[in-house]
């Protein structure tokens, strides 16, 4: 019996969020207390009594999920893993939990993250939609179809559910020709810009040298990566695939799949939210799902 834990991606955010974990834990206090000295603001504020608005912004989304991911696994109850995966974002909280980055790094370089993301989203205006009810396959042939635009997989979520990326033209487009394929729904999402897609190279680009210029660990298990679905150890091997990762597709449906392959039969999610765990369900419904404790 092996344990795999889980750390969900931005849409997973609730204002109160993290509350309980700053009233009821020291150790947690701290990192919540560090958090708002390295960001500059208080985003502790924001977390526990902000808006809906305040906290969608990405600048606050993201390191926010991942300062709730990071501290609750920081007190779970029994926090022994025998592998990791985070989606998008949580594989930033993963890397933290593995002591492959120490907390101080990984904020820092989300909040870069969220910042360059939302100034590429500026400069290309873009967008995302969910496809419903229609095989992985014809959805990649469709968005391939697309001339003149980019469209692409971005999110592999689960079987029948398969998230696309691109230009605003370009959704538009694709979401009329995957109706006609026989798709359930066609669902534009209320995002910023196309996460995932060829469109947040530069993005990539900054990250990129703040990644390289940070020091990666060994850490205490295997971290299954968005880019590739395999289980990955090596600092050097592992900070590649976290480069690639935003202008790369998030192949959750695969990293699940090979992570039950390879033994994992409970899924732990750690932090806000519980979108994973009824993912992981959709993808095989003998794994057993639970928050952590």
């Amino acid at each position: 019996m092996k344990k795999a834990y889980i750390f969900p991606g931005q849409g997973s955010q609730f204002v109160g969020m993290g509350r309980d974990l700053y009233e009821q834990h020291d150790e947690a206090k701290k990192l919540f207390d560090k958090a708002n000295e390295i960001l500059g603001f208080n985003i502790t504020d924001i977390m526990f009594s902000g808006t809906d608005e305040e906290l969608k912004q990405t600048k606050v989304t993201q390191p926010a999920i991942f300062l709730h991911s990071v501290a609750q696994a920081a007190v779970a109850k029994d926090f022994a893993p025998d592998m990791m995966a985070g989606h998008s974002l949580g594989e930033f909280s993963a890397l933290v939990a593995s002591k492959v980055l120490n907390f101080e790094d990984g904020l820092r370089l989300v909040s870069k993250r969220a910042l360059a993301m939302q100034a590429a989203c500026e400069a290309n205006p873009s967008t995302m939609a969910a496809i419903l009810g229609l095989d992985d396959a014809k959805v990649e042939e469709i968005c391939a179809s697309i001339a003149d635009q980019i469209v692409v997989p971005a999110n592999y979520n689960c079987p029948g559910q398969l998230v696309i990326s691109g230009s605003n033209k370009g959704i538009e487009i694709a979401c009329e020709k995957v109706k006609e394929a026989g798709a359930k729904r066609a669902l534009p999402l209320p995002v910023g810009g196309a996460f995932h897609s060829p469109l947040m190279k530069p993005a990539e680009e900054e990250l990129a040298k703040a990644i390289e210029s940070t020091t990666f660990s060994q850490g205490i298990c295997p971290i299954y990566q968005n880019v590739d679905a395999q289980p990955h150890t090596d600092p050097t091997e592992i900070k590649q695939n976290l480069i690639k990762q935003l202008t790369a597709p998030v192949r959750w449906t695969q990293s699940v799949q090979q992570m039950v392959a390879d033994g994992a039969t409970d899924f732990i999610e750690c932090g806000p939210g519980k979108v994973l765990q009824g993912l992981v369900k959709k993808i095989d419904r003998n794994a057993e799902v639970s928050s952590v404790e």
